[in-house]
């Protein structure tokens, strides 16, 4: 018998951290929000979180590499972040566009 947990009581057992979202992706996803928790221990896991919740979530913040895409950043207290970026319970994670000007 495999006694290896679910990967529903594997999220479960995960700490939650804190997601804020920019305005022109939230409006992308009804009913998605600007501030979420979700459980994560990667920016990975967080992705993925945030795709279970709003699909298609993930395609707009990640490339087919996988890689964050290029006018995309996630920061991590205060650093710039990649998908193995790990984690500690409830920190806040920063989805920002990039904003380019002339």
């Amino acid at each position: 018998m495999d006694n290896s947990p679910s990967p529903e009581s594997r999220q479960a057992t995960l700490a939650t951290v804190v997601v804020r979202l920019p305005g022109v992706l939230v409006d992308l996803f009804p009913g998605a929000q600007r501030q979420v928790e979700v459980p994560a221990t990667t920016v990975r896991d967080m992705v993925d979180e945030l795709d279970k919740r709003w699909p298609g979530m993930r395609d707009r913040i990640c490339d087919s590499r996988p890689a964050i895409r290029k006018h995309m950043n996630v920061f991590v207290e205060g650093e710039r972040a990649t998908l193995k970026t790990k984690l500690r319970p409830g920190v806040e994670v920063f989805v920002l566009t990039a904003i380019s000007g002339g």
